[in-house]
């Protein structure tokens, strides 16, 4: 049953973003603030439940693993041009290849989804990482989808439809992996949600001036991902 809430909740924040960006998808400034404050949020679930979990197995190769996962998101956004943490705008439409592109979102959120498998209870810090990181890249994957339309085509939804159903594809084949695999790939997707937060939050702002905006936004998102800590 569990599982069942939670493929909704994955389908719901995919969902919600794609209708975010389609409506208010030309407003920048909102794009990057959802994408700055789940940063803030990923990075302190990683740092405060995800790479303590991992390190608790003692396993002395894990740290490799987590490196293996920064490198393969270094991969992927070679194919999504970074979509991941909001750079669409600068590219054109044939700048990004839909083949390419919906590889990329795929993979991405699949590896995301094998650890779930284990998750037993439904807002797990885990998951509320997952369904906060899904939010702004489903925001810019509307507002990318239906730039220059009213409307999302029929492609625009099998895109859409790809990445929503992507990680609870891996929730499900997750079940039939060994489950001392587990740890390893919860390294992988740890490095994924480690490059992507840190990129967001480290990128240079204008002229390398203080952003109080994106610092407080980065500490709201971070005071949420404890506020959630403390009643775990």
């Amino acid at each position: 049953m569990i599982q069942i809430y939670i493929f909704i909740l994955l389908l719901f924040s995919v969902l919600a973003g794609v209708i975010l960006g389609k409506y208010f998808g030309k407003q920048e400034k909102l794009a990057k603030s959802l994408l700055i404050l789940s940063a803030g949020f990923l990075i302190t679930i990683c740092l405060n439940e995800v790479f303590p979990e991992i390190y608790a197995s003692e396993n002395h190769t894990i740290g490799l693993w987590i490196i293996g996962g920064v490198l393969v998101q270094m991969i992927l956004e070679s194919m999504t041009k970074g979509f991941e943490h909001g750079h669409f705008h600068s590219h054109s439409e044939k700048a990004i290849l839909p083949i390419a592109l919906m590889v990329g979102l795929f993979f991405h959120a699949f590896l995301e989804g094998i650890p779930l498998a284990s998750q037993k209870e439904t807002f797990s810090p885990y998951l509320m990482g997952i369904l906060f990181h899904n939010l702004p890249i489903s925001f810019v994957l509307g507002a990318f989808l239906i730039k220059g339309t009213q409307k999302f085509s029929g492609k625009s939804w099998v895109i859409i439809s790809i990445f929503a159903l992507a990680s609870p594809i891996g929730m499900f084949l997750g079940h039939y992996f060994n489950p001392d695999l587990e740890i390893y790939f919860l390294a992988i997707v740890g490095g994924i949600f480690l490059h992507i937060s840190s990129v967001i939050i480290f990128e240079s702002s204008k002229n390398h001036n203080i952003d109080w905006m994106k610092i407080i936004l980065v500490i709201c998102g971070v005071l949420l991902a404890l506020s959630g800590h403390l009643f775990h």
